[in-house]
């Protein structure tokens, strides 16, 4: 890391330390290979020689906003200098090309406003300070310059900012792109507007975030030939189904849950709705309101979004009516009933939420209790209902409410993409992806498993990306350079991805075998993988696993992963809702192809994912990519709190360590010229005469 330094007896130097990552000191003697060191905090270390990095004394104190700029590019380099910036409140610092924004978890509107969006308009990259605005400029001039479509990649842990950074990426590319006065519904309004939407639908709080996009998302916005917004298209990733039925204290629901039931009293009326504590989908977490947010007032919002978005009032209606059937649903309970192994609603409160479903749905009470509670069984001689135990129906009560609700989510994405409208003329567009960064909980399940995936798929562009990037400087300076070595992830992708054999292949093998478990599941992985040395069989479970990804270790639970894989929807489930009387819910269930309701039952949801994956590979390929890694700063979600330790992490598992470790590989010191002789022309007097 860095070029190797000449370090002697009082040297200002940087060591690692377990608490705070990197400490500063000075040497007070060297024996051999290892050096003495007090460091600021007055203890005494002892360090090996090649674990030292020389302190930069000249460097300025409030940072630089590049850190190509720094006189040594190393860890602690890069450490120190965010972190003087962002005392400063200077969140955003350049390396080379990649922008890294710190959450300041505060307001900074001064940074934001229309005034500011005027100066970086046009301004050559690097002249003002860095900011989001300027890499979006820099998009926007490329593909006006180059006819050569773009792509934005926004990327960085639960709470780093991701969400924000996008809304304001899509907001200085709609000031850019606009049509000036215009009113009414322009393309660009819309764009805006579908953030609201898509947040209350598929935004929850979780520990790590208030407002967590519970779904990845790329949006590409299209332009005409004179540079102005002409359509748009909105593609939305893996929204989190399970969160519909089981949240953890102190997480939410999604939030469109909590702004009904704050919805005006007229409303709450006719849906029966009451406190959200009353519900069970809701009150399995103490967690119901959020720090300065009105649920109230973000229901009137959202309709307000709504109506922008080109949703008429019947259908917004018929939304919310869905919404609160979900509600309704999560509150049936079900009882032993007469016969063996049957069950029926457990007491009067089910029955009235059963009902209350049913009303709400537009179906009839007695089939959806039905549905709930008995299969079809069709044989060669009879068609048999058989009954569920309660356990199984409580089952199917959450089947039905996730598959409605992960419906209802790719309605509202269609229809705010059919509204906004995409323009077949378009010969070029700017793509920005605001996806969830990787992820490593106590308890790691499928979702986490996909998500890790994405990242993976992400991190190798993006390695790629840069790699070719330091090259093509090396060919316009015309200076030699071999690469020593790339750090490639592709063993990783194969080990999950590979035809035939890897992880997912293997998953939808064992969801298509019925009499497997996630213990034969597992150990058929055992068995595939016991020498691929990026897969570790833990020593204490039979049936986890552990992947060793670019950004750390992730030890995964197997017990959901086949349910979680099967998109499948229940026969009876769907013959119950294709004939609702409300067109809305009947749309969300048009009737199968009489063919496929046999012969498919099962739908891989991995295998779905990973050609979502592919496409979105390919399309980010085709385009010129410039990224954003956004940072945490802290777990407490304040502002001026800056965790060595864990900034670290992030900046490792975003790859901007890597990029600097490409960088180093090579000259990493860049000066422009005439600062080169300025410094150090004292060095070759007869030279300088000479010009």
């Amino acid at each position: 890391m860095g070029t190797p330094v000449n370090i002697v007896v009082g040297s200002h130097v940087w060591i690692e330390d377990p608490e705070v990552s990197w400490i500063d000191g000075q040497v007070l003697k060297i024996n051999g290979k290892d050096a003495e060191i007090e460091a600021t905090n007055g203890k005494k270390v002892v360090a090996n020689l090649s674990k030292i990095y020389p302190k930069d004394m000249e460097a300025p104190p409030g940072g630089v906003d590049d850190m190509t700029k720094l006189s040594y590019l190393h860890e602690p380099g890069v450490l120190q200098n965010l972190k003087a910036r962002y005392e400063l409140n200077e969140i955003y610092t350049y390396t080379g090309n990649i922008l890294i924004a710190i959450n300041p978890f505060q307001r900074l509107p001064h940074i934001y406003g229309a005034h500011m969006m005027q100066q970086y308009k046009g301004a050559p990259f690097g002249e003002l300070s860095p900011h989001v605005f300027a890499v979006a400029d820099v998009a926007y001039r490329a593909m006006i310059n180059e006819k050569k479509s773009n792509s934005i990649l926004v990327s960085g842990e639960s709470g780093a900012g991701k969400t924000e950074t996008t809304k304001m990426l899509m907001q200085y590319l709609a000031f850019l792109g606009g049509r000036a006065g215009t009113e009414g519904r322009t393309v660009e309004q819309q764009v805006l507007e579908s953030n609201p939407v898509l947040e209350a639908f598929g935004n929850a709080k979780t520990v790590r975030n208030n407002n967590s996009s519970r779904f990845g998302k790329f949006v590409e916005i299209q332009f005409d030939k004179s540079g102005r917004i002409s359509g748009a298209a909105i593609r939305t990733y893996l929204l989190e189904r399970s969160r519909v039925c089981q949240i953890n204290d102190p997480e939410r629901n999604y939030h469109c849950f909590y702004l009904l039931c704050a919805a005006p009293q007229e409303e709450i009326e006719k849906y029966k709705l009451g406190n959200p504590r009353s519900f069970h989908y809701l009150n399995q977490s103490k967690c119901y309101e959020l720090a300065d947010v009105s649920d109230a007032r973000e229901y009137l919002a959202t309709r307000r979004a709504m109506d922008i978005v080109g949703i008429s009032q019947k259908d917004q209606e018929a939304i919310f009516r869905v919404v609160a059937s979900i509600l309704h649903i999560g509150n049936i309970e079900f009882t032993k009933g007469k016969d063996i192994d049957s069950s029926v609603p457990k007491d009067d409160k089910s029955k009235f939420h059963l009902k209350t479903t049913a009303e709400l749905l537009m179906c009839d009470a007695d089939a959806l209790e039905d549905a709930l509670c008995k299969r079809v069984m069709i044989t060669p001689e009879e068609v048999i209902k058989r009954s569920l135990d309660p356990q199984s129906a409580a089952i199917s009560r959450d089947g039905l409410a996730k598959t409605i609700y992960s419906r209802l989510f790719d309605w509202l994405v269609d229809k705010i993409n059919n509204s906004i409208g995409q323009d077949p003329n378009s010969k070029s567009l700017i793509g920005v992806l605001d996806i969830y960064g990787f992820e490593s909980f106590k308890s790691n399940s499928f979702e986490q498993f996909c998500i890790n995936f994405t990242n993976e798929k992400l991190q190798q562009h993006f390695n790629q990306h840069v790699f070719k990037m330091e090259q093509e400087e090396y060919t316009k300076e015309q200076i030699n350079w071999s690469y020593i070595e790339f750090v490639d992830n592709q063993d990783v992708l194969d080990l999950i991805e590979k035809k035939p054999g890897g992880i997912i292949a293997l998953l939808d093998e064992a969801c298509m075998f019925p009499k497997s478990t996630h213990e034969t599941f597992a150990n058929k992985l055992y068995q595939t993988f016991k020498n691929h040395k990026r897969f570790i069989k833990p020593k204490l479970s039979r049936t986890d696993f552990t992947i060793a990804h670019y950004a750390g270790e992730v030890l995964y639970q197997s017990d959901q992963f086949l349910d979680k894989n099967k998109d499948y929807v229940v026969p009876e489930h769907q013959d119950l809702l294709s004939a609702s009387k409300c067109y809305f819910v009947s749309g969300l269930f048009p009737p199968l192809p009489e063919e496929t309701s046999k012969s498919s039952k099962f739908s891989s949801i991995g295998s779905r994912f990973k050609l979502q994956l592919q496409s979105l590979m390919e399309t980010l390929n085709s385009t010129e990519p410039h990224y954003i890694r956004c940072v945490k700063p802290n777990n407490q979600l304040k502002p001026a709190i800056f965790e060595n330790v864990n900034i670290m992490q992030q900046l490792r598992c975003g790859g901007v360590l890597e990029a600097i470790r490409i960088s180093c590989a090579g000259y990493p010191t860049r000066r422009a010229f005439f600062e080169f002789i300025n410094r150090f022309g004292i060095l070759a007097t007869e030279a300088m005469e000479a010009k």
